[in-house]
């Protein structure tokens, strides 16, 4: 088990949290925002929960209100609105800051073990200049809904960009080859 595994977490509701919760499982932890261009990847990252959940993985969502202001809410209102609106049934944490001084060491520990995404940030980072938004650089999260793909032994193996749709075939091989790997 990785040190990442002991570090502290609060889930929405407030009560104390852990990764090594999941030991033993694949874990996609990404941050999410309500007031996103890509809130809508709620929707295939509940997909992704109700397809792999029985083979031992779990999405795990972080709020974070670090860009542009797009999660203000607090987490009973994060909560209420991702069960209303995408019917989120996969755990989700309290309100975290992802990026900068302020980092969860959760996200400090994430950004350290794989610097890079594993797949291409030049779309989004052209999406978020359009929009006259600088994207952060490297090792620092990118945006909202940037994703992490964690084995069994806790170790990150992988990274996506924001943009990620979580049906790309990318992401679903990189999830299925941490769930089968051992069969």
């Amino acid at each position: 088990m990785s040190a990442i595994q002991d570090i502290e977490l609060k889930t929405i509701a407030g009560a104390p949290a852990r990764l090594a919760d999941y030991a033993g499982q694949v874990l996609l932890v990404v941050n999410v925002a309500s007031k996103c261009g890509l809130t809508p990847q709620y929707e295939g990252l509940e997909a992704l929960y109700e397809t792999y959940r029985d083979q031992g993985f779990a999405v795990l969502g972080f709020p974070a209100n670090d860009f542009a202001g797009q999660e203000p809410g607090s987490d009973a209102e994060i909560a209420e609105f991702c069960t209303t609106n995408f019917g989120v049934a996969f755990p989700m944490f309290g309100k975290i800051a992802v990026t900068g001084p302020d980092a969860h060491p959760l996200y400090r520990a994430l950004t350290a073990a794989m610097p890079e995404t594993t797949n291409d940030t030049t779309t989004m980072r052209d999406r978020l200049a359009k929009h006259g938004l600088s994207p952060n650089p490297a090792p620092e999260v990118l945006w909202n809904f940037e994703k992490f793909l964690i084995g069994r032994d806790g170790e990150v193996v992988a990274r996506f960009a924001p943009d990620t749709d979580p049906r790309d075939p990318a992401l679903t091989v990189a999830i299925e080859r941490e769930l089968f790997a051992s069969e």
